[in-house]
């Protein structure tokens, strides 16, 4: 049985599809379901499926025993950048990690968890898997919980018998409808142009990026799914990993190819950087991924259109 926690959100509910019709094992499927039924699109295919188990998060500890788990990924987390409540990131994302972290060491059950891009800030020190925790400068709370943990993994003696940890960049895809504000700016340029013929994008603030210039390195949620089953089935070396695609692309760009891939013209205006998250605002960030390679993972990525074109062709059929 393969657990994974964060199941109802995006990426752990895209994993969790694949899986099932991709290996054999049975599915254990942690999250709180019940506090947002709007997640429900996301996992509704699991019910009554007779190899698949949900649990409440917080009845994971009691109920864990009672299970045989051969891996475990651990997507879930609290994902809001513009949140300020520390204490909010210690509980979801440092505690609750380190004790399935301990957990896994204990009964030796491979360990497979997100960690994330924004651990690296402002980029001051690029975007390099190899660079410690210690040298890095998370520009929110969010980012300071998964460098703590990442810190944290790496001092530790007793291990899972394979574990890794995933700085994920900017992932998209069908499935995260639910984010809000959160989801990706493909999500929300496919609304505005399908309601209004346009899409705004942000100014930038700095001298050195035209505006739309500000670029991330975005990834398709297929991609992910992709790379996370390869890593389950192949227990390359255990380290903390890039994943995106090694390719920084403009906002720009990615607007441009939602709009051609609904075949309507571009219209796009820019406004400014709202002032809540303007000062914290990354410009650029690009994976460097020459670790993810060398452990032999040697598939292409989607490029941007390719991933966008089927992002828009999914929303569309559903």
């Amino acid at each position: 049985m393969i657990l994974i926690t964060g199941a109802a959100g995006f990426i752990a509910a895209r994993l969790a599809q694949h899986l099932h019709l991709n290996t054999s094992s049975d599915l254990l499927l942690v999250d709180d379901f019940i506090a947002r039924p709007d997640k429900q699109v996301s996992w509704a295919w699991s019910l009554d499926n007779p190899r698949v188990t949900r649990l409440q998060r917080q009845d994971l500890w009691t109920a864990l025993p009672n299970y045989s788990i051969e891996a475990v990924f651990h997507l879930g987390a609290r994902t809001d950048t513009t949140l300020f409540d520390k204490a909010i990131f210690d509980d979801l994302n440092i505690g609750y990690s380190k004790r399935l972290w301990t957990y896994c060491a204990e009964q030796q059950i491979p360990f497979y968890y997100a960690s994330s891009a924004a651990t690296y800030g402002n980029g001051e020190k690029g975007y390099d898997d190899y660079t410690l925790p210690a040298e890095l400068r998370p520009l929110n709370p969010y980012g300071d919980s998964k460098n703590d943990f990442d810190a944290w993994v790496l001092t530790q003696v007793t291990t899972p018998p394979n574990w890794a940890g995933f700085k994920f960049f900017n992932v998209y895809g069908y499935g995260e409808s639910h984010k809000g504000r959160m989801a990706s700016v493909v999500w929300h340029a496919y609304n505005s142009i399908k309601q209004k013929g346009s899409m705004q994008l942000f100014k930038s603030h700095r001298p050195d990026f035209a505006d739309g210039a500000q670029s991330r390195d975005f990834v398709s949620v297929t991609d992910v799914v992709n790379i996370l089953t390869w890593f389950y089935s192949n227990r390359p070396q255990s380290s903390i990993y890039n994943l995106g695609t090694g390719q920084a692309r403009p906002f720009l760009d990615l607007t441009r190819a939602v709009f051609a891939a609904l075949q309507i013209p571009e219209n796009i205006s820019f406004i400014d950087t709202p002032l809540d998250i303007r000062d914290t605002y990354q410009y650029f960030t690009e994976a460097r991924l020459h670790k993810l390679r060398s452990v032999g993972y040697t598939a292409n990525f989607l490029s941007l259109e390719q991933g966008v074109l089927e992002y828009v062709s999914l929303l569309q059929s559903h």
